[in-house]
This record gives structure tokens, sequence and C-alpha cells, in this order.
């Protein structure tokens, strides 16, 4: 009986895909480095339908030792292409780099979607119709090809058990981390919309192999919507030159380091953007933090506080639910809230003439002071507000903390716009030259109590974490100099000099 054969279904032309080529245009962009012996099939094997549709086929050689920019050259003339491009790297930029190149061209040219194909032919050029297929959706802003939706077919490709079982394992470990849900962080066969990519940082990413992801990362991070396909895959003759181990170190960094962007405890610039979903200050709910100890301080009806610095005033609404009678100054006008006096004011300038001297029982600082021009000035007009033998709570970021004394080991100082090096920090404090400031303006602290990282605020919740949030509470209130990530100190206002003189010549006798 005579076998019958299938047309290969990824050669019917699909007329979502024709729409999308006719309304949009459309570029393949195609990798190559020394892939003199798969440029030509890889591009053969591009539908022919498709193949006048596409705005430009461009290949970047990332400046190969081989013949692969003159054999596409050849094929392009052999396959009668009208709209090819061959393009050399002026030197080797790396995958990453290529990538960069690729798509600020396809930018610059007005493409409204670019598709990236290895030149080595590890993925099928048949799929492309496919991938245009999707972007009929005008919500898809980037279509990956999957080799793990169907698990067994990567293997069936030829992928070598241990790529499969690490390729599984390394994405497993930045879903976790980043809290998404792709099947695969690591196919080379993508492409996005030029809209989206004009929105995130690409240019800043690794040159590495680790580029792809970065652009995952910078995509989850501004809201972009990414939709997996199902594609097979083929390991052939093609010479891999990814340092297996390497590119998962280096992955598993760039998730971290994302993460920790996040939360405001590391500062990394590709993931920096408008849109990339940082929080804000806000206050923090967690037992742990500065503001649940602040909150569970023993607050009297009756007394005077300042909210010094009091960002949106919700703490100073919380503390006045409490019973004192409340002020909240900062910079920012905070406008009506309910139950507390809003006062805006120049946190630099003389706030203590508005506030009169002797004026509250109590003066909270929290994580202000270090971002004033002069604190010891600050502090000085803060004596003056309050009244004898009135409390000061002032708190900062510790530039001691051991993760800081480690990165300044190996010669990091890594400015942010949060955290212990935020970029608006006009001094940074250690526990004693903190404490030192607050002794030097007039005050005798009496207590000094450390926070670990805002683990369970900034980061996540999970039960593990809950647990790493109370290890780094319990260090930091047990060594706060090296193991605070911020801490509190508790200052008594002590007479002036100048206020012990006339208290001094009051008691003066005469004869």
């Amino acid at each position: 009986m005579k076998r019958q054969t299938r047309k290969h279904p990824d050669r019917i032309p699909s007329e979502t895909a024709k729409s999308v080529f006719l309304e949009k245009e459309v570029a393949l962009f195609v990798v190559a480095y020394n892939a003199e012996n798969h440029i030509e099939k890889t591009l053969k094997r591009v539908p022919d339908w498709c193949r006048p549709l596409f705005s430009e086929i461009f290949v970047i050689d990332d400046s190969s030792t081989d013949d692969t920019v003159q054999i596409a050259l050849q094929t392009g003339t052999d396959l009668g292409l009208k709209n090819l491009s061959v393009m050399k790297t002026p030197g080797n930029q790396g995958y990453g780099g290529n990538q960069k190149i690729g798509y600020t061209y396809a930018i610059d040219h007005g493409y409204d979607i670019v598709i990236l194909l290895h030149g080595d032919g590890q993925y099928p050029p048949e799929h492309i119709p496919d991938i245009v297929a999707k972007y009929a959706d005008q919500e898809t802003d980037a279509v990956f090809g999957s080799r793990m939706l169907t698990r067994s077919d990567a293997l069936r490709g030829g992928m070598p058990p241990y790529k499969w079982v690490g390729n599984q394992v390394l994405t497993a470990i930045e879903n976790q981390i980043l809290g998404t849900s792709l099947s695969e962080f690591h196919s080379g066969y993508r492409s996005y919309r030029t809209e989206a990519l004009q929105k995130i940082p690409f240019h800043l990413n690794s040159n590495d192999f680790h580029f792809d992801t970065d652009i995952i990362i910078q995509l989850v991070l501004n809201g972009n919507r990414v939709i997996e396909i199902p594609m097979p895959t083929h390991y052939g003759t093609e010479k891999c030159h990814v340092n297996g181990i390497r590119y998962a170190w280096n992955c598993i960094k760039s998730v971290t380091k994302a993460r920790l962007h996040q939360s405001g405890l590391f500062f990394q610039p590709n993931f920096e953007f408008p849109g990339n979903g940082a929080r804000t200050y806000r206050l923090k709910e967690a037992p742990t933090s500065l503001h649940a100890h602040i909150l569970g301080l023993p607050w009297k009806k009756g007394d005077t506080v300042l909210d010094f610095g009091a960002n949106d005033g919700q703490l100073a609404r919380r503390i006045a639910e409490l019973g004192p009678t409340v002020t909240a100054t900062d910079q920012n006008d905070l406008g009506d809230i309910s139950g507390i006096r809003t006062v805006r004011k120049d946190l630099n300038g003389k706030f203590d003439e508005t506030f009169g001297k002797d004026s509250f029982d109590t003066v909270i600082a929290l994580d202000v002071i270090e971002h004033l021009f002069s604190p010891e000035e600050t502090i000085e007009r803060l004596h003056r507000i309050l009244k004898p033998e009135g409390t000061l709570y002032a708190s900062t970021a510790n530039i001691g903390y051991i993760i800081m004394r480690l990165t300044h080991l190996f010669g990091w100082f890594n400015y942010g716009k949060k955290g212990i090096l935020d970029r608006t920090h006009h001094r940074l404090f250690t526990v004693s030259s903190f404490r030192r400031l607050l002794e030097n303006g007039g005050f005798s602290v009496t207590d000094i109590r450390g926070f670990g990282p805002p683990i369970a605020d900034g980061i996540g919740n999970s039960p593990f974490l809950k647990f790493v949030d109370r290890i780094g509470t319990l260090l930091a209130k047990t060594y706060p100099t090296l193991f605070a990530f911020n801490f509190l100190l508790v200052a008594k206002r002590i007479p002036s000099t100048e206020e012990q003189t006339r208290k001094t010549s009051s008691t003066k006798k005469t004869s």
C-alpha cells in the first residue's frame, strides 16, 4: 500500500497572516554568525508566499570569519528577493548586541513588527505565518515560539536531554522569581511589535546570550502582552556558542536583580523605565516593619506630634486615630487629610519659625533627614520646635548594612531610586554617625532599633519569604550596625547651653 504524504501544514498560506502582512510593515531579521553551512537553507525555508510580503528581510552577520555574507547574498539572488539586505557588524557584537542593532534598525525604518530568525536553521521558518497571524490581535506585543508547550516535541527535535532538563529547571526558577508563567524563557524564536520595543531600554541589556531573558523581564515589567505558540525545534550540525553554566547563572542574576530593583533594594538601569511597575514609597504593613513599630508605640491622647517629611500623610493619619493631635508636613502638598493638620513646607528651610519654639511633644522624622541638604541644621531646628524633654524618633538607611559592606568590598556603589543608595540621598549614615548627628544637635539617644530589609512588603509574602523576613528582623535587632537595613534612633531633647544658662541664672542669689 502506497504511503500517503501530507503537504506540510505550515506551507499553507494563512489568510489571517496575509491580512497582517497587508496591513502592517513586517520585517524579518535574521541573526547570523559563522552560518555559511545553514544560511542558504534557512532563507529558502521561508515560505514562498511570505517572502515578497515582508517590507524587508535583513540579515545581520556578526562579523563572521566564514562566507556567511556572500552565501546570503547569493541566496537572495537565486530566490529573486528584491527586499533582502545583508549587513555585517563593525566587529563582533555578541548575540545580544546583534539584536540591539537589528531592533534599532527596524524601529528606525518604521516597521511595525519584527521577527527574529536564527540563521543556523535551529528554528523552523515554515512557522512564520503562525507568528504573524497572532498580530491580528492588536493587544499582542510579542509572540514567542515555544519548544516546551508540548515538552516532548523538543526531545523529538533532537534537543539533548541535559538541555531539555536544564531549560525546564531554569525556566521554573525564573518564573518563580519574576512571578510569570511562561513555558520557557530560552527560545530564540521571537517577534515583537516595535511600538513595544520603543518603550523599553533594550539597548541597556546584555550583549551576551541572556539578552533574551533581559528583554522578557522588560516586557513583563512594562505590562506588555506576550503570547507563546508551540514550535518544533531542530538540532543538527550547527555549532552552539553558549556556555550553559554561565548562561544559566546570568539568567538567574537578571531575574533576581529585576525583583530587587522593583523592591528598591537594588538599582539596575535596564529595568528602570516609565511603566516598569516599581513601587513608590508607601506605608509598610508587615509587623516587622518600621511603620508597624511606630504605630505600636504608646501614643497618648492630647500629645502633640509632628510627622516631619510625612510623604502622603497616611502614617500621620493612622497615628492620629490612636489619640494624639497630629501635624503632618512635607515639601509636597498633602491636601486635606481627615483628622490631621497638614502644612506644606520646605524642609530645607526655616520650618522652625513656622511651627514655633517648644511646639511638639514628639517629632517623627522617618527616612527623611538623609534627603536634606544640611542634616546638622535640620536637627538643630527640630530641637527648637520640641518641648523640653520631648522625644525625637528619627530613622535612616544604614550604609553599614552587611550587603553594602560586601558590595563596597568588590568596588560596587550602585545608586538607585530607592533603598540605601537612593539617588536623592544627600547624606549616608551608619548607626554611629547618625547617633553622633543627633547628639551633636542636642539630643540624648535612649534607644537604637534595627529593621531588616522590607522583604514581606517589598518582595513577597510567601511562607519562605516570611521566614527570611523574620530572620532579617532578628539579626537587625541583635546587631543593628551590621544587619539593619534601616534603623530608628529614639532621642530625648536635652536643654541647650543657653537654656541651661537661663535656668542657672534664675537661681542666682544676691547678698
